[in-house]
């Protein structure tokens, strides 16, 4: 592979990502000799002290991908940053691409869309694990950002509104339609005791462990978000508003809205799978019965949910981005586009 020098927009992202793997890096290797600022026992005890990382100074030996194991994940990322920055081309981008989906998936965003509004609500967190992951999620943005910037330039970015298939419309409010009646729906019967879907004893623990505005918080933040995706099919999602200072009729930036999507629907579908995978596991060892997942079959349906919600996301992002190509633009026949 002949060495090719990337280009200088790509720089600045090589530089930020080299800082980040470095931290990274540093920061298991002062764990793994024994320091514990930053560190997090809390998915591992029942010690319920999230402020303090729930005995995380109490813990003797690291587990594997914790330490080591991520030492050598930082070690990986390097690598990539490496080829990307000595030999631009597809397969150095596309290894950026892969490292900045990985950091965004093993962080895990749909976690903090829930837990951050209910920590801010005032229910008792593990700011060290939020934290960390937001880390993880600059990390994929970097990454993402070098990844863009060290590809190819496209051709002109298409002007104009250009109306989305019908499929993708469809899809779209499939996408809109499941946040609501599979998560706000029956959480918000949960928050007003009625038990729906649930076991009572889970449904106990909600009234007792629940704040009234950490419900809410919780039963709203996943159907408004779900809304954003309607700007994947109206012109808005093309065309800045009118209402919107400064830019009003001007071209949304097509990555502004085809990467957020596709990561969020990358997200939703590796939540669902996993979960549903753990459930399985659970059923075949004997760990969870069968009768459990009767009695709480509302909330076993929000994996499902989950995962048909990143699928639609994932279609109508796709609908989105091969409408607002530039090859799209150039093999559109005359009079296609609708005021």
């Amino acid at each position: 592979m002949a060495v090719v020098e990337i280009p200088n927009r790509a720089r600045a992202w090589a530089l930020a990502c080299a800082v980040f793997v470095v931290a990274a890096v540093a920061q298991r290797l002062y764990w793994i000799a024994g320091g514990r600022w930053g560190y997090t026992a809390c998915d591992r005890t029942d010690l319920v002290d999230p402020a303090g990382g729930c005995g995380a100074d109490q813990v003797v030996v690291l587990p594997f991908w914790s330490g080591w194991g991520a030492v050598g994940v930082g070690v990986a990322l390097a690598v990539v940053l490496g080829c990307t920055v000595r030999f631009a081309g597809t397969w150095a981008t596309a290894g950026s691409w892969a490292a900045a989906a990985l950091l965004l998936v093993v962080a895990f965003p749909l976690h903090l869309v829930f837990e951050i509004p209910a920590a801010l609500a005032g229910r008792p967190s593990d700011w060290r694990d939020l934290g960390a992951r937001l880390v993880l999620v600059a990390g994929g943005v970097l990454f993402a950002g070098l990844a863009n910037a060290s590809g190819p330039r496209r051709g002109p970015a298409v002007v104009g509104y250009r109306p989305v298939p019908l499929w993708t419309r469809r899809w779209a409010y499939v996408a809109v339609a499941l946040p609501v009646v599979g998560w706000a729906v029956p959480h918000a019967l949960w928050v007003l005791g009625v038990p729906i879907g649930i076991s009572e004893r889970e449904l106990n623990d909600i009234e007792r462990n629940l704040s009234t505005p950490t419900g809410v918080a919780i039963t709203l933040v996943p159907p408004l978000a779900g809304l954003l995706v309607l700007g994947l099919v109206q012109r808005w999602g093309q065309q800045f508003p009118r209402w919107v200072p400064g830019l009003h009729g001007r071209q949304v930036p097509r990555r502004l809205a085809v990467i957020p999507a596709g990561l969020v629907a990358l997200t939703l579908v590796t939540y669902g799978v996993l979960s549903i995978a753990v459930l399985v596991g659970r059923l075949l060892t004997g760990d969870t019965r069968w009768s459990q997942v009767w009695d709480g079959w509302a909330v076993t349906a929000t994996l499902l949910v989950f995962l048909g919600w990143g699928v639609s996301l994932a279609v109508t992002t796709a609908g989105y981005a091969l409408t607002t190509s530039t090859h799209a633009a150039m093999t559109a026949s005359p009079g296609s586009e609708r005021p």
